[in-house]
């Protein structure tokens, strides 16, 4: 697997990941024109994963690079098919890239209360919880509540040894 910075043609592709069963169920659903809109911008950078063939298997935006605060969100990670140890080999590149070549302080996500495969795998990565965010996004109607975790500089090195 290849992990790159995504450019405009990779748009479709990526609506497309977003739109899938199990990735709708725990993601935004942002359109063609607001994926466009933050590709380019100062504040956000894309990623995707291709398999050999070329195929997209995986995005990821992080976001936060033109704040002085050195705190950089994972604002999205989708792997199709999950479960096959795609994620943790993605988040563990951007974890790098994020500490080592945007200097972040420190990397923080939301995720849903009740996506535990998810969590799991950010806790194993050394992602430490901070609290909940109580029914703050809406899914099918319905208020949702989102954990809040995040990883510090200091730490990832720690976990890295």
């Amino acid at each position: 697997m290849l992990l790159r910075l995504a450019n405009t043609e990779d748009i479709p592709a990526i609506v497309a990941l977003e739109r899938l069963p199990e990735s709708g169920r725990f993601v935004g659903q942002w359109n063609e024109e607001r994926h466009r809109a933050t590709v380019f911008s100062a504040d956000a950078r894309y990623f995707v994963g291709e398999t050999e063939s070329g195929g997209l298997c995986a995005y990821a935006i992080l976001r936060g690079l033109a704040e002085d605060s050195g705190s950089i969100e994972l604002k999205r990670l989708v792997v199709h098919p999950p479960g096959q140890g795609l994620g943790r080999q993605i988040l563990s590149e951007l974890l790098r890239i994020a500490f080592e070549e945007f200097a972040a302080h420190r990397v923080f996500l939301d995720v849903f209360s009740d996506n535990p495969r998810a969590v799991h795998l950010y806790k194993s990565l050394g992602f430490v919880e901070e609290g909940l965010l109580r029914e703050a996004a809406r899914r099918e109607g319905a208020y949702c509540s989102l954990h809040l975790l995040s990883l510090l500089d200091r730490e990832w090195v720690a976990g890295k040894k």
